[in-house]
């Protein structure tokens, strides 16, 4: 038996909480198309007959712009110090350009006394043609010294059993730390309050989606419904109007999708109640960002 922790790193939306989500086949992270969706590192926990490969999804690596995103950089800088394996994500669509070199170099950095195995994983090859994606594959696999390059599509699938089979390889010898039945450890309320967020993440733009965290003011499990308030936090008056709608349809709508989610995953009624208010400056705020778990 093998056990180890594997850690995902890589640019804001290259597809890290999707590949987790892919490994477990459970959906465990949110997914959106908008940069620095996920803001915590996420545990998600594989199983197989041969191993136990403990997963950490980490915020994208970028250039930090408030207190909210220097927490975020470094949790994901932290977690790397946890690892057996490292994964570094890029983006098959594009060569490598200078978002791609910085992460580099922080892993490098990050990685030096630990020195885990480093896998290079080239993601969304799905929407590039084979031609094309050779040249990109040979451009990213030149930058670092790499355990192993494997192309993958998070989305369908493509290599994602090879990777793990890959990965194995590279794990030390261990009993399992976690029960077969142990998936992730996020608790059920936060699981909750990310549903939420990833729905405010699909129906609106611009500013908005940095702007918004969520937070369960009550979860109350009873053996048939689960009851959950929450509240929907924002910066601006203006903001809070985008979330709310006309006469409050979005946040219906909202509310109905991450509702279906919940009972879906939970596997049983819920029944949601959200509001929605201003608080200045909270992604400035040491204190608020420690209450959000951040």
């Amino acid at each position: 038996m093998r056990t180890g922790t594997i850690t995902i790193v890589g640019r804001p939306n290259v597809g890290k909480s999707t590949l987790l989500n892919a490994l477990l086949k459970e959906k465990i992270a949110i997914v959106s198309d908008k940069p620095q969706t996920t803001r915590t590192r996420i545990l998600g926990v594989v199983h197989r007959p041969d191993a136990q490969i403990l997963v950490l999804d980490t915020p994208g690596l970028h250039k930090p712009q408030h207190k909210l995103n220097s927490r975020m950089v470094r949790a994901t800088l932290e977690s790397l110090g946890e690892a057996d394996v490292v994964y570094v994500m890029v983006d098959a669509t594009s060569l490598p350009g200078p978002g791609d070199r910085a992460v580099f170099e922080q892993v490098s950095q990050a990685t030096a006394q630990d020195s885990p195995k480093v896998f290079l994983l080239i993601n969304k090859v799905d929407l590039v043609n084979k031609a094309k994606v050779l040249p990109v594959i040979d451009a990213y696999s030149k930058m670092l010294k790499w355990e192993e390059v494997v192309p993958l599509s998070a989305v369908t699938g493509i290599n994602v059993d090879r990777l793990l089979d890959l990965t194995v390889k590279f794990l030390p010898d261990g009993a399992a730390p976690y029960g077969e039945d142990f998936l992730t450890d996020q608790s059920m309320r936060t699981l909750a309050a990310e549903l939420i967020r990833e729905k405010i993440l699909a129906q609106t733009r611009e500013e908005v989606p940095y702007a918004v965290a969520v937070t369960i003011d009550t979860f109350t499990e009873e053996p048939k419904l689960i009851r959950i308030a929450a509240t929907i936090m924002v910066e601006k008056e203006s903001q809070k109007a985008i979330v709310v709608g006309k006469g409050g349809q979005r946040l219906k709508e909202m509310g109905t999708a991450a509702r279906l989610d919940m009972e879906r995953l939970f596997g049983r009624k819920v029944f949601l109640e959200l509001w929605v208010k201003v608080e200045a400056g909270w992604r400035e705020d040491e204190r608020a960002l420690t209450e959000l778990g951040y």
